[in-house]
C-alpha cells in the first residue's frame, strides 16, 4: 500500500472535490429553473408543446450522458459554422461543454420527475384552487409548484445524487474533478487501488451529506404525505 502518495496529494483531491461540487451545484441550479416550466409544458393541453418536451426528455434520457458529452465537446467542433461563430470561445471550453451536457441531461430527468409530481396532485386541491378564482400565476406559485416539489422530493433527491456521481465523467474531457485526480495519480505513480478508494470515500461522504439533507427536507415539508401513506 502506498498511502503516503495519497497523503501528498490531498490538496489535489480537495481541488477536485471543489470542482465536483461546483459542477453539481451549477448543473442542478440551472436545470431546476429550466425543468419547472418544462414540467408544466410536459402536461400542457397543447399536443405540439407536450410532444416537443417529450421528444427532448426521451432523447436525453434515452442516450448515455457520456455520449452526449462527447457529441457536445468533440462533435460540435466538426462543424465550420460552429468554429466560426461567436459562441466558439465558449464551446471550445471543457467547462462550458461539460456544464451544457450535464444541464441538458439532468433537466430532462428533472422535467419528468416534476411533471409526474404535477400529475399526482389530488383533484380536490385543484378544484379548491379553481374555486377561489386565482389567476394562473397565483395558482402556479402558491399551489401547483409547492405541491409538485413536495411530491417530487424523494425522486429529485435521487436525481441530485446521480448528478453528483455523473460529474466523474468530466475527467474524460480533461477536467480534474475527483475521479480525474485519482486517474492522474494512477498515471503518475503507477498505483491503482489507493487513488480510487480515496475517490470513492470522498463521493460517499458527499452522498451522505446530500441524503441527510433530503431526509431533513422531507421531514420538514413532506411529512404530511408520509403520515398519510403510513
Amino acid at each position: 500500500m502506498n498511502w503516503d502518495i495519497i497523503a501528498d496529494n490531498l490538496g489535489a483531491y480537495a481541488q477536485g472535490a471543489r470542482l465536483t461540487m461546483l459542477l453539481t451545484a451549477a448543473s442542478l441550479f440551472i436545470s431546476f429553473f429550466l425543468a419547472v416550466p418544462l414540467a408544466f409544458a410536459r402536461n400542457s393541453r397543447r399536443p405540439a408543446l407536450r410532444y416537443a418536451v417529450l421528444a427532448y426528455t426521451l432523447i436525453f434520457r434515452g442516450t448515455p450522458l457520456l455520449v452526449q458529452l462527447f457529441l457536445i465537446y468533440f462533435g460540435l467542433a466538426q462543424f465550420e459554422a460552429v468554429r466560426a461563430s461567436v459562441l466558439w470561445p465558449w464551446l471550445s471550453s471543457p467547462m462550458v461543454c461539460v456544464l451544457a451536457a450535464f444541464v441538458l441531461n439532468t433537466t430532462a430527468y428533472s422535467t419528468e420527475i416534476f411533471a409526474g409530481g404535477l400529475r399526482h396532485i389530488p383533484s380536490g386541491e385543484i378544484e379548491a384552487m379553481q374555486a377561489y378564482g386565482m389567476s394562473a400565476w397565483t395558482q402556479a406559485t402558491r399551489i401547483l409548484i409547492p405541491s409538485m416539489l413536495t411530491r417530487s422530493l424523494p425522486l429529485y433527491g435521487n436525481e441530485m445524487i446521480m448528478m453528483l456521481h455523473a460529474t466523474s465523467l468530466a475527467s474524460t474531457v480533461t477536467l480534474l474533478e475527483i475521479t480525474g485526480v485519482a486517474r492522474q495519480i494512477t498515471l503518475d505513480d503507477y498505483i491503482q487501488f489507493e487513488p480510487y478508494v480515496t475517490a470513492a470515500a470522498i463521493y460517499l461522504a458527499m452522498t451522505f451529506v446530500l441524503v441527510s439533507a433530503f431526509q431533513l427536507a422531507q421531514r420538514r415539508w413532506a411529512s404530511y404525505l408520509q403520515d398519510r401513506i403510513g
